[in-house]
């Protein structure tokens, strides 16, 4: 029963964490999006801006809820009676994984901040042409965003195949530690079966050593009648 909650948890932790993913890259994008869009025409200034305001801030919600929500999770994994080595290493995975998305949650939070204070201050300076290079430098960002959140993916997956990996070696393991005490048990079971089978060799020895003393005396009276 603990091992199929833990299940049920770990898959839950998993598709919440792909979900997370998904949200951090277009959070990621509306973040650079949204804020850009202040340095265009005034038509556009009253409604782009806004509405990407609204998006940002829904999806910084959605995403706080669902943060909150694998944290959950992973307290009621880590409450389970759960022992090995292979299950504390991937509580520990799902720990560092949601650090990492606290973090990058509040990097793209506090980057957006920042691009709105600094797009205000020059829009209030009469700075009001779009910036070329700011939009190359944001291009940039959220390509080098994208291509760590995809490390990251690929990370997760190859330490998840190694994760079932062993814990299928240590199965098999244990499984040849129970053949073995199996075996040990009906030895322990049958004592009369060992004594037998040591009684039968030590007869066999034993003739064998009447036989070469037999064969020993019959080659020494040979020798002696052929000298005679």
């Amino acid at each position: 029963m603990v091992v199929s909650n833990y299940d049920a948890l770990r898959k839950q932790a998993r598709l919440l964490e792909n979900e997370i993913d998904l949200k951090l890259v277009a959070f990621s994008k509306i973040g650079g999006s949204s804020s850009s869009s202040i340095g265009h025409s005034s038509s556009n200034a009253d409604t782009s801006p806004l509405l990407g305001e609204h998006l940002f801030d829904s999806l910084s919600e959605e995403i706080a809820q669902m943060l909150d929500k694998l944290s959950s999770i992973n307290e009621s994994m880590t409450e389970l009676p759960t022992t090995g080595a292979a299950a504390m290493h991937t509580l520990q995975r799902h720990r560092e994984i949601l650090q990492g998305y606290r973090q990058e949650f509040n990097k793209i939070s506090a980057n957006h901040t920042m691009r709105l204070e600094r797009e205000e201050l020059l829009r209030g300076s009469g700075l009001n042409s779009p910036s070329i290079s700011g939009l190359s430098r944001r291009d940039m960002y959220l390509k080098e965003s994208s291509h760590i959140n995809s490390s990251n993916t690929l990370v997760n997956d190859q330490i998840n195949i190694a994760i079932e990996t062993r814990e299928h070696l240590l199965s098999q393991r244990h499984a040849f530690k129970r053949m073995q005490t199996r075996f040990n048990d009906i030895s322990n079971r049958f004592p009369l079966i060992s004594s037998l089978i040591q009684r039968i060799n030590i007869k066999k020895k034993r003739d064998a050593l009447i036989l070469g003393a037999v064969i020993g005396v019959c080659v020494i009276l040979l020798l002696i009648y052929a000298f005679n």
